[in-house]
């Protein structure tokens, strides 16, 4: 029951110093380390350098000398046919051709009353009126059914019938009631 009791202040003891601890963090640890961070990433960037430096030299002793007809001969045009000779032009007139096809109206099938609109048009139509609603007609499918228990255990299958057995005989009896 005395811990409930607030505790007493003494009037001899000094107050407490209000303010901020000092000596919580000490910086010197993390700027060591901040320093030490980037001189060693200076070291490994140096060493990376030299290492490739290495690796060209050693690579221009020891490969061949460059195959003096390689400068004519990669220069040369493919034989005839050339069948897409400006491919950046080719990719140019398709993508024009597409935009005309999004971009203007035209007939599909004048006799049936089929237009085609710009992409722009049909975007804006059907945010207006929306999709169209499923018509009635259409028919859900069906879920997939388990398999038949004859397909299970064929074994436990009974003798086919001789007219089962004839129709499996003559393949021209087939389709035809017996």
């Amino acid at each position: 029951m005395d811990e409930a009791r607030p505790m007493e202040h003494d009037p001899h003891t000094p107050a407490p110093a209000t303010g901020h601890e000092e000596r919580d963090i000490t910086f010197r640890p993390i700027i060591i380390a901040g320093v030490s961070f980037f001189v060693l990433t200076a070291i490994i960037f140096v060493l990376i350098w030299l290492l490739f430096s290495y690796y060209e030299v050693r690579e221009a002793k020891t490969s061949p000398a460059a195959n003096p007809l390689a400068g004519r001969l990669s220069r040369q045009e493919p034989p005839e046919p050339r069948l897409q000779p400006d491919p950046e032009k080719d990719l140019a007139i398709l993508h024009s051709e597409e935009n005309a096809l999004l971009d203007r109206y035209a007939w599909v099938d004048r006799a049936h009353g089929i237009v085609r609109i710009p992409i722009d048009r049909a975007i804006t139509l059907l945010a207006e009126r929306g999709l169209p609603a499923a018509s009635g007609n259409a028919v859900a499918p069906e879920p997939p059914r388990a398999a038949a228990p004859e397909a299970q255990a064929p074994e436990a299958n009974p003798a086919p019938s001789t007219a089962a057995q004839n129709t499996a005989s003559d393949p021209n009896k087939e389709g035809q009631g017996n």
